[in-house]
């Protein structure tokens, strides 16, 4: 049986993913950006909540856990490498692998974004949840590590299956994708791609999830050792990873 999953929107732009297993009837969050919107969601679906993934320590990921774990009693895993997150019941990194019913999640460390940022990829159900390394046409800020590291950190999660569904941590595709085109301008599939955004968004649908074939396809920073992309922003033969250096330097500087 498929799992069952309900994005929900929280505060300005953040999305926290619940996940039910139908074999076993657990239930886990992917990140807590406030517990309101989740709970309403639980109880709109009757579910209860046994588990809370957390991918990183920034507030608008952390700051519902201690209001789910009060109501839920719900087992609360996150990054072994990583501070100041509230009633962490088990702490894992990679290559740990996270068990909730009968799924499994393997750990993925993805420094970048922050030093102890982790993704959960459940292999069997073709699930990455990327939070705020890997975005729908974008990638984090690197504000803890190198943009050198968060490349590295892109490279792991670009090797999955391109049929993996990719669970991101906020609703910026559409900023994103006119950042793209700005760096891959040539890109046709690119440019298909935010002419559906621009819609979605203009209806105030989702953007997420997308697949992992769409950002290798279209995300610019999944493809800074492409020639073309270097090319396109001057520095053609240049280090992979400079390239990605700099087109995290532009997107930081960028104005939609």
């Amino acid at each position: 049986m498929p799992v069952e999953i309900r994005l929900v929107p929280c505060l300005s732009d953040n999305y926290a993913v619940i996940v039910r297993d139908p074999a076993s009837g657990a239930v886990l969050v992917v990140d807590a950006p406030e517990a309101e919107p989740i709970v309403k969601a639980l109880e709109a679906a009757k579910w209860n909540l046994t588990h809370v993934l957390v991918t990183h320590k920034h507030a608008d990921h952390i700051q519902g856990i201690p209001a789910l774990k009060q109501r839920y009693q719900a087992k609360v895993i996150g990054p072994r490498n990583e501070g100041d997150i509230p009633a962490l019941d088990e702490k894992v990194s990679e290559p740990d692998v996270v068990k909730v019913g009968s799924l499994s999640a393997r750990v993925f460390d993805t420094p970048g974004h922050t030093a102890g940022h982790i993704c959960y990829w459940f292999e069997q159900e073709k699930l990455l949840f990327s939070a705020d390394t890997l975005f729908a046409l974008g990638a984090g800020r690197a504000f803890e590590r190198p943009a050198s590291v968060l490349w590295e950190s892109l490279l792991k999660l670009r090797r999955l299956p391109g049929d993996t569904v990719v669970y991101c941590g906020h609703e910026y595709t559409l900023a994103n994708g006119r950042f793209a085109v700005t760096v891959d301008p040539d890109n046709a599939a690119l440019q298909a791609r935010l002419a559906e955004v621009e819609k979605a968004r203009a209806t105030g649908r989702p953007t997420v999830p997308s697949t992992l074939a769409e950002e290798r396809a279209t995300n610019p920073f999944l493809r800074a050792d492409d020639p073309a992309i270097a090319a396109a922003i001057g520095m053609p033969g240049a280090d992979p990873a400079a390239v990605f250096t700099e087109i995290r330097e532009r997107k930081n500087n960028f104005r939609a």
